[in-house]
């Protein structure tokens, strides 16, 4: 099987990262297109040829389906690649990161847009808004209890890396790159995402590719990027 993985800016796509991560963490292999965030064109029609697609990530399969939704590629890659190991194989962990991938897909409103992900820049102080603490708060709660019930004793949170963490390195990159507080088990897993190396691959990518998007830009104290 062959897959076409569209993705967008490196430094600000935080759905792209997801994507690409479910390729790159469980080895299957892609060709893939990068879009240009700050061309006027817009993301629908510089993906035309994945119609109706219109958001990335978007993957076109080598049967001609174009599948333009994260929890959908996820699903989709995890039935044609069992063997990949994208969702835990006990039947407990599988629904516990399930739940936490689906709850990530659909929730979190305020986190992602108060602090939308920015690779480039960390913030000393972002000043979060009680909305923004209480994602923060929930996130602390389905961390803890996905670790007890899977019995994590690594720094995943259903025991071997999954989809589940997928969905989560962006939360880890704004929780880093804003300040945001955090207890010693929540920065504990935030820093074994900042410290993973396919996180760090594409973070260098972020680097050194694209332009700087000024409406990515926050006027808050900067400092230097936690790793």
């Amino acid at each position: 099987m062959s897959y076409h993985l569209i993705i967008g800016d490196y430094a600000y796509s935080s759905w792209s990262l997801r994507g690409w991560l479910l390729f790159e963490k469980f080895g299957i292999a892609r060709r893939e297109t990068l879009i240009d965030f700050s061309d006027e064109a817009g993301v629908a029609q510089q993906i035309a040829e994945a119609a109706p697609a219109k958001t990335v990530p978007t993957v076109i399969t080598d049967d001609g389906v174009a599948i333009s939704d994260s929890l959908a590629i996820a699903e989709e890659l995890a039935s044609r690649h069992p063997e990949a190991g994208l969702w835990p194989s006990d039947p407990k962990c599988r629904a516990v990161a399930r739940t936490l991938a689906a709850e990530m897909h659909s929730g979190f409103g305020d986190l992602r847009g108060d602090c939308p992900m920015n690779l480039r820049v960390a913030y000393a102080d972002s000043a979060p808004r009680d909305e923004v603490l209480a994602d923060v708060a929930r996130l602390e709660t389905i961390w803890a209890w996905a670790r007890e019930t899977c019995g994590a004793t690594g720094p995943w949170l259903c025991g071997d890396y999954s989809a589940a963490d997928v969905f989560y390195a962006p939360v880890a990159a704004r929780l880093a790159g804003y300040s945001l507080p955090m207890s010693e088990m929540a920065e504990a897993y935030v820093m074994a995402h900042l410290r993973d190396p396919a996180f760090q691959a594409w973070r260098a990518l972020g680097l050194e590719q694209g332009a700087t998007l000024p409406w990515y830009k926050k006027d808050y104290p900067v400092k230097d990027w936690p790793i």
